[in-house]
């Protein structure tokens, strides 16, 4: 990291299902790339910009970034000195969860504003990071309710995925099948659109529209989320590199980090998942 930045990317263990980050980044820029979870950043100095969709959207103290799962974004500094921000990332049953408990909203919730204006929001999700430091279980499981319910009752709802109609749609799923199954040794552009039967140019542009990103991004992304699976379950960062397609552990280590914020090794310590290892 550069001089001046720091990051902590961990979990308490009485607060399951549930990520926290505290960070302080200054030239730090977040590759595009996107969560199982959900994102609830709370800026507590300085701005953070992310691209969001097709919008570049800033963030400052008081306010919230709102993420939700598998939505594409980015991030850096909105302002020279940086940004620090306390974020917590609820897996999707714990929100659906509390979505269903409180407003009586069942299925895919998720929110429509990528930025809210709430002080006293980022004040309980700063407390949830507060009483997960302190050992406070009631208290931090208590906060994280109380935020998540306050967010879906003033910019949440149901969120309805569309089912791909249009052949440019189709082929983009089906592509993206290729890529899961085949994320070791993935085919080329050209060659992935002769097998779905379209030209390189038109796949690029369905499976962006789709998906938010082209192939390489995407594919990129998904190695990055299936080695943080292969860290949660203890498996080393050079063989979880291996596992997934990068070509050695300093390549995981750089789009590692361009993603979660820390280096993998950092994370896996972290979270007490790891041996004792460099990162």
């Amino acid at each position: 990291m550069a001089n001046g930045e720091r990051a902590r990317y961990w979990q308490y263990s009485e607060l399951p299902g549930v990520d926290l980050l505290h960070a302080h980044y200054i030239r730090k820029a977040f590759a595009r790339h996107t969560h199982e979870t959900f994102v609830f950043a709370a800026i507590t100095e300085g701005v953070e910009a992310f691209h969001y969709r097709d919008d570049l959207v800033h963030a400052g103290p008081g306010q919230i970034a709102l993420v939700n799962p598998d939505t594409p974004h980015t991030g850096h500094a909105g302002v020279p000195e940086g940004w620090t921000y306390r974020t917590i990332y609820p897996d999707a049953e714990i929100v659906r969860s509390i979505a269903a408990d409180t407003l009586a909203l069942r299925g895919s919730v998720g929110f429509t504003s990528p930025v809210v204006d709430d002080p006293y929001a980022a004040r309980l999700v700063v407390g949830v990071h507060r009483a997960a430091e302190e050992g406070n279980a009631l208290a931090a499981d208590s906060l994280l309710r109380l935020v998540t319910a306050r967010m879906l009752r003033s910019h949440g709802g149901i969120v309805t995925p569309l089912p791909p109609r249009s052949a440019g749609a189709r082929n983009a799923v089906r592509a993206r099948a290729v890529l899961e199954d085949r994320m070791i040794e993935p085919p080329t552009l050209e060659r992935l659109a002769t097998d779905l039967g379209t030209s390189p140019f038109a796949l690029l542009r369905a499976f962006r529209d789709t998906y938010g990103m082209p192939p390489h991004t995407w594919l990129t992304d998904a190695r990055v989320r299936r080695a943080r699976q292969l860290l949660d379950a203890g498996t080393p960062p050079a063989e979880a590199a291996a596992v997934v397609g990068f070509t050695d552990q300093s390549h995981l280590n750089r789009h590692f980090t361009r993603s979660v914020g820390v280096p993998p090794g950092a994370y896996q310590r972290a979270r007490g998942t790891g041996k004792r290892q460099s990162s």
